[in-house]
């Protein structure tokens, strides 16, 4: 598999990448060999250290720490909830509150170790959204995220009545077809339909941060994978 990740940003301590959807951001305890962000900046640097991570099928923003004392300084920024963490997410129906606070602990599903459910035995999880654009039947929301619990975006969104719009694990569908979004579409007899989006609707944006040795604050943001960008630019066309 031939590797998309986009390094945005380098210096001595850290390096910020674009992570392509689809992709690991850190080795598989399983399966070593699947491709994943770390791997590839490890063929590119002498010393890599993981800072924080995003679900495989997340595209968007993530930071790597390039010595030991960069690291411990960024990891600390991670814990102490200094850092800025900006989603997009594409959820089903249009929330109520065009912004607001979703304040719901998180806990792992004892019956499911795989999903994560909004419980009073969990951790404090605190998302921030605003509603960016909306369509017939979806919106895109901005999640401003000030905790970083597993899948929190999507459980919270999920808690509202509003799933991501592609979530098999939380939402309504696995993908999601044009025909869905456009009321007069046809296909050819002996066609099938592909759908324009088969992975969670889940973009990390932007991302804020520290760095370690001059103390100057740092702004990276990515844009829209080409296939998240697709399905907006099609709720635009077809989908108001």
């Amino acid at each position: 598999m031939k590797s998309t990740v986009e390094i945005v940003y380098q210096d001595s301590d850290l390096v910020v990448v674009n992570k392509p959807p689809n992709y690991l951001s850190i080795p598989d305890r399983y399966a070593a060999q699947l491709p994943n962000v770390l791997g590839f900046l490890r063929t590119k640097f002498e010393e890599v250290f993981t800072v924080h991570r995003i679900d495989k099928p997340t595209s968007g923003i993530m930071c790597f720490a390039l010595n030991a004392e960069a690291h411990k300084h960024l990891s600390n920024q991670f814990q102490e909830r200094t850092v800025q963490k900006i989603y997009l997410a594409l959820v089903d129906g249009k929330p109520l509150k065009k912004e607001g606070i979703i304040d719901k602990p998180i806990a792992q599903n004892q019956m499911n170790k795989a999903r994560m459910v909004i419980a009073e035995r969990g951790k404090m999880s605190v998302t921030h959204y605003k509603v960016i654009e909306e369509f017939r039947d979806y919106a895109l929301v901005e999640a401003d995220i000030k905790t970083g619990r597993t899948h929190q975006i999507r459980v919270h969104f999920e808690s509202m009545g509003h799933p991501l719009a592609v979530d098999e694990l939380y939402g309504k569908r696995e993908q999601i077809y044009l025909s869905e979004i456009k009321n007069r579409f046809k296909i050819g007899k002996y066609q099938t339909e592909r759908p324009i989006m088969s992975r969670t609707t889940l973009h990390a944006n932007k991302l804020q941060l520290i760095q370690p040795s001059t103390g100057e604050v740092l702004h990276f943001e990515a844009p829209l994978h080409k296939d998240f960008d697709a399905i907006v630019k099609q709720l635009q066309k077809w989908g108001k």
